[in-house]
């Protein structure tokens, strides 16, 4: 006796990969994300890799993690993926302080958030 196989959360061509407490905010995040949405795999990574942005390395890693998981996992071909869907959600936040004047705390947060990466197979047209 042994439990059901959980169904796949996506499609039979394609494959996700998150990545979570990515320590910079949602806002700075998605625009890494906005530039890589569409594009092609090979594409997607000489952008991130030639990207001046500091998380972009973090980006590039989920998104390497993702084709490996299109390739090992879901036996797709990696030269017709495609990075169908980046979205990027919140995660916690870290709340600091610093003392201010007169005896006032200025309040610092420190956001993290998190990243998933959607990579389809796309059969080129002739």
């Amino acid at each position: 006796m042994s439990k059901d196989k959980n169904p796949r959360r996506v499609a039979d061509n394609e494959a996700m990969a998150k990545t979570r407490m990515l320590r910079t905010s949602p806002q700075k995040l998605n625009l890494v994300a906005q530039m890589i949405r569409g594009e092609k795999v090979n594409k997607a990574l000489t952008d991130l890799t030639f990207s001046k942005k500091r998380i972009s390395d973090d980006v590039k890693k989920c998104l390497q993690s993702a084709i490996a998981n299109a390739e090992n996992n879901h036996n797709l071909d990696v030269d017709e993926l495609v990075v169908a869907e980046a979205y990027v959600g919140k995660n916690l936040t870290m709340k600091r302080g610093r003392p201010r004047a007169r005896g006032r705390f200025g309040k610092i947060v420190k956001p993290f958030s998190e990243l998933t990466i959607l990579v389809r197979q796309v059969e080129e047209q002739a």
